[in-house]
């Protein structure tokens, strides 16, 4: 249930009733339409909602704006609705202020709704795809697949509870160059570690990271010097069959320590092996959308609007990453139905996905009633002590997932890693660690165990926390009380929004908001020792916003600690 777009739905009712009014009273003409619009101020000491009818009709009523507000305020009938006074302000506007009858409301709704209170039907059961972490699976998490898999996870829960049929899928990059040089590494690596260094070379370009020469020595230990005297090319497959699979099971579970699960891991290998690329490009070719040039084949991307053509079938006849990707867009949207698909994206594939989405546009791909979309995630940077951490994947160096869920825990990073995707982030790990208020998601989970603490505390003294039902809202009147409640009523607008715009960190801003809300209201209104209906009112509200705090942490995948 979503109070505030309850409450604006019954105030325009509640003004046209009045024109009704007027019209039979004959101070306004009839038949007109009743326009303008119903905002929440932004000052809350000019109501909690205003409706700008009267201005918007001046043309139509043949009245200055103040003289039409007063007739509407007139014969306005508030009686039993989620109103308890409406004024004429500035030009015209009407001021409405909320009764006890809509906090009320907000309170079961919340109560009635449990866990699920905030869900909204924005998507109307649509099925959308996430894609999102998608790395390589020749090395180990990185710091930027530890952002891209909160924004992924966090957006995929906000989209599940904005009305879709979510799935979340990771695309394992098991073919192509570079598990060719995957392969290369460890051979090098393996034989090293058989005849020295000094006796093998080692690809210029290859993965020095202390991974490869761990799966190196696993491979040494498992099965002696077997393969030394194996040709080349056999010795490679033999090594990526023994490692590709370790290293996607230890992603699986660096992922799972994270709180993120796939619906599926995708293998590329599986669209080589079925033949869809070829399927794929055929179309294109088809459709008069290829040509050839230097013994490669192209699509004429520049005919769909993007800036280049692209190369879809290399000289030598493999198949192009770029022709990849339209087979496996085609197996998300055509062979297993997704109306929507979301790419979750680093900075760098920004000029990509806006030729890709060009592509898609090719009538032959049969794409048209669908929807993809790109969440772009800017870069991050991170700074101890206020100097940047050095990381380097390449060198073997990179700061890894699990280093950083080490160093400061899984709710840390997923707070912190869900910030605005289209900034720069700058992740300071001193901060993340603070246990104070300067701390943002230590922050939050303070005032939910702060709550806690108090529920407890009170239940020792024989009060549980009431229904609804058995408490008077009315006697929830001050300041810090009603901003409070009208925060808690926020959440359904906030995860409509969130899904709109693909913008996981709204509920990081909203539980912030809310924490802070409550703290407010702790130090401004005492609980325990008050008259025991003003006690129980105030419990039901302290309880309430715990209960919100939780649905908005679990969402990013914080959790919500009862003690800290």
């Amino acid at each position: 249930m979503n109070l505030i777009e309850e409450a604006k739905t019954e105030l325009i009712s509640l003004l046209r009733e009045a024109y009704a009014r007027a019209v039979s009273a004959g101070e306004l003409p009839p038949g007109a339409e009743l326009p303008g619009a119903v905002e929440i101020p932004k000052d809350p000491r000019n109501g909690d909602f205003a409706a700008s009818h009267a201005m918007a009709g001046a043309k139509t009523f043949h009245r200055i704006p103040r003289q039409i507000a007063d007739i509407f305020q007139k014969y306005l009938d508030l009686a039993d609705s989620y109103f308890a006074s409406a004024e004429v302000a500035g030009a015209g506007f009407i001021n409405f202020r909320l009764s006890s009858k809509w906090y009320g409301a907000l309170l079961t709704a919340i109560e009635a709704e449990g866990s699920d209170y905030g869900r909204v039907d924005f998507g109307h059961g649509a099925t959308v795809m996430v894609e999102f972490v998608s790395a390589n699976p020749t090395g180990t998490l990185t710091i930027g697949n530890a952002r891209g898999g909160v924004l992924g996870d966090s957006l995929a829960a906000v989209l599940d509870r904005a009305g879709y049929e979510v799935w979340r899928e990771f695309y394992v990059n098991d073919a192509g160059n570079q598990v060719e040089l995957f392969g290369q590494s460890i051979e090098a690596r393996y034989l090293q570690l058989l005849l020295g260094e000094g006796a093998v070379p080692f690809p210029d370009n290859g993965y020095h990271g202390d991974d490869i020469r761990e799966l190196a020595r696993l491979i040494l230990e498992r099965d002696g010097d077997m393969y030394l005297n194996m040709d080349s090319g056999s010795r490679r497959a033999a090594f990526v069959a023994f490692a590709l699979p370790y290293n996607i099971a230890r992603m699986r579970e660096d992922l799972a320590r994270y709180r993120i699960r796939f619906d599926r891991w995708f293998l590329e290998s599986s669209l080589h092996e079925s033949g869809a690329i070829e399927r794929a490009v055929a179309l294109l070719t088809k459709g008069g959308h290829t040509y050839e040039k230097d013994g490669a084949l192209w699509l004429r991307n520049t005919a769909f609007g993007a800036d280049k053509d692209e190369v879809l079938r290399k000289n030598s006849g493999f198949y192009t990453y770029y022709a990849v990707d339209i087979a496996y867009h085609l197996n998300k949207f055509i062979a297993r139905d997704f109306d929507r698909v979301i790419d979750v994206l680093g900075a760098d594939h920004h000029g990509h996905a806006i030729r890709f989405a060009a592509t898609l546009t090719a009538p032959e791909l049969g794409l048209r009633d669908k929807t993809l979309d790109f969440l772009i995630m800017q870069m991050v940077r991170l700074t101890r002590n206020g100097e940047t951490v050095k990381v380097s994947k390449r060198t073997g160096k990179a700061l890894t997932l699990n280093d950083l869920l080490d160093e400061i825990g899984v709710d840390a990073c997923r707070f912190f890693f869900n910030a605005k995707p289209d900034t720069h982030l700058e992740f300071d790990l001193d901060l993340a660690i603070r246990q104070d208020s300067e701390n943002p998601v230590y922050y939050v989970q303070y005032a939910h165990a702060r709550i806690c603490s108090l529920v407890a505390n009170l239940a020792a003294d024989g009060y549980s926390v009431p229904k609804t039902a058995d408490i008077s809202a009315a006697l929830l009147v001050t300041e810090q009380e009603r901003n409070l409640l009208k925060h808690l009523a926020a959440l359904p607008e906030e995860l409509r929004m969130a899904a709109r715009d693909l913008n996981p960190n709204c509920l990081n801003r909203y539980a912030s908001e809310l924490a802070a809300r409550f703290h407010k209201f702790y130090d401004a209104c005492r609980i325990k020792g008050e008259a025991e209906e003003l006690l129980l009112a105030r419990l039901k509200l302290a309880d309430s916003a715990r209960q919100v705090l939780s649905i908005a942490l679990g969402i990013v995948g914080v959790s919500a600690p009862e003690k800290m």
